[in-house]
């Protein structure tokens, strides 16, 4: 897919080039998140998965302290500022120089961690519907917003998942949310369709059959289906075998213009991007 314009996001006062894709490693410092491998809550886990992202070539670490699978219980904000607290003190000491992204939909959780830890980029979930106040405080805030469709919250979206026009409604729906945004003041985007957040398997592979659409808006796309339920339940097993199906997915998305791909295996995912480009230079 050839590229006809730049997206550009400003990152610590540096333009990060999004068309070119890059590859964002995730730390969970939860106990329950469904990837059992991506759980890092001991400071040794976390310096470990952070210096391992960085070595395989991932550009952002995206840190998140509440569990967003299907059903999983409620975190209070004060549990998850004291989890992402710990987290991003240990990244701040060990790794200085690393661009953080914080995996969170409370206004409060985010204007912490970037104040206090210099978080570089907010990555919200609920796109300011699990919490008025992001808008504003992203925009304040002056760092890159990663907004995602979800239809629901965390505990009730797999429950009915209902559509008409899946890709349709999706791309409404971020229109009415970059308008507010927009005249919020806020500047760097990146829109996410939500795999697997109020979505069945159909909705998914809709939505990645026809994700060149979302091109129309001119900003980065992130994708993150890495080793989720609409791999391992189309092809069996579980997260733990779903490694070749995510690859196989990313490569579909790539070249449906994907433009970040959020990630637990780094390595894989780099590889993949690798030979896209390569691909594109011929």
């Amino acid at each position: 897919m050839e590229e006809t314009f730049a997206k550009y996001i400003n990152v610590n006062g540096e333009l990060m080039d999004l068309s070119h894709p890059q590859v964002m490693g995730i730390l969970n410092v939860t106990p329950d998140s469904f990837y059992a491998d991506s759980r890092k809550q001991a400071e040794e886990d976390i310096i470990n998965r952070v210096h391992q992202i960085i070595e395989e070539g991932g550009r952002i670490i995206d840190i998140g302290a509440y569990s967003s699978r299907s059903g999983a219980e409620d975190v209070s904000p004060e549990e998850e500022m004291q989890r992402l607290k710990h987290g991003l003190q240990v990244i701040r000491r060990e790794f200085p120089d690393a661009i953080v992204s914080v995996d969170t939909f409370r206004a409060d959780v985010a204007r912490m961690c970037v104040e206090e830890y210099g978080t570089a980029i907010i990555n919200d979930i609920s796109a300011g519907d699990l919490d008025a106040n992001m808008f504003s405080i992203v925009a304040k805030l002056k760092v890159p917003y990663i907004m995602m469709h979800m239809q629901g919250n965390p505990q009730n979206m797999q429950k009915n998942p209902h559509y008409q026009h899946p890709v349709k409604e999706i791309i409404l729906y971020f229109a009415e949310k970059i308008e507010k945004l927009r005249a919020a003041g806020v500047k760097d985007l990146i829109i996410d369709p939500g795999f697997g957040f109020g979505k069945t398997l159909e909705h998914n592979y809709d939505i990645l059959n026809k994700l060149e659409e979302f091109s129309i808006f001119q900003l980065p796309i992130l994708v993150g289906v890495s080793r989720k339920s609409m791999i391992y339940k189309l092809l069996g097993g579980g997260p733990k075998n779903a490694l070749n199906g995510t690859t196989a997915v990313h490569a579909i998305a790539l070249m449906k213009g994907a433009n970040l791909l959020r990630v637990h295996d780094v390595k894989a995912a780099v590889e993949t991007v690798r030979i896209f480009n390569a691909l594109q230079n011929q």
